[in-house]
């Protein structure tokens, strides 16, 4: 009789789903910490020229650049450094290329900065004992295809 007043418990059947929100924080940490490593790049307004690409089964290239201003950096394996002189240039890329000899060298120029900045860079590169250089540009834009727009009226005058 005592039990009639007291109801029979039942088991809530729920999700935790603290141990998933806890997971979502850490990747989210990740991903804040690893953006700013992705995005590190030097942004330069590349010429445009008509060019070959170059082989995607070659190495990654060392990619010396000279920005707008006239400031260098050396970029190898996506760690872009900037350098303060030509000098850091050469002991850079010469460093690079002991460890691999076979590894291409890419001179990535500002449209808008002198003539004589880019080669300097390629003067510092070959006292780096680079052989052969190459030149990154923007390729060409597509031409737009001419569409015939005249209309012919066919309506005669009375």
């Amino acid at each position: 009789m005592g039990e009639r007043g007291r109801r029979k418990s039942r088991t809530v059947a729920e999700i935790n789903v603290v141990p998933y929100i806890d997971v979502m924080l850490v990747l989210l940490v990740i991903f804040i910490a690893t953006a700013p490593v992705v995005m590190q790049g030097v942004t330069v307004d590349l010429p445009q020229a008509e060019a070959e690409a170059m082989n995607e089964d070659q190495r990654t290239p060392i990619i010396a650049t000279v920005d707008r201003v006239g400031q260098y950096y050396v970029s190898v394996d996506s760690q872009s450094t900037k350098v303060p002189n030509l000098d850091t240039v050469s002991s850079l890329v010469q460093e690079e290329l002991r460890k691999d000899p076979s590894r291409p060298v890419v001179v990535q120029g500002d449209a808008q900065v002198a003539y004589d900045s880019v080669i300097q860079l390629m003067q510092a590169l070959k006292q780096a004992g680079v052989e052969s250089v190459g030149l990154m540009t923007e390729p060409m834009p597509m031409p737009m295809p001419q569409v015939n727009t005249s209309t012919t009226n066919n309506t005669a005058s009375k």
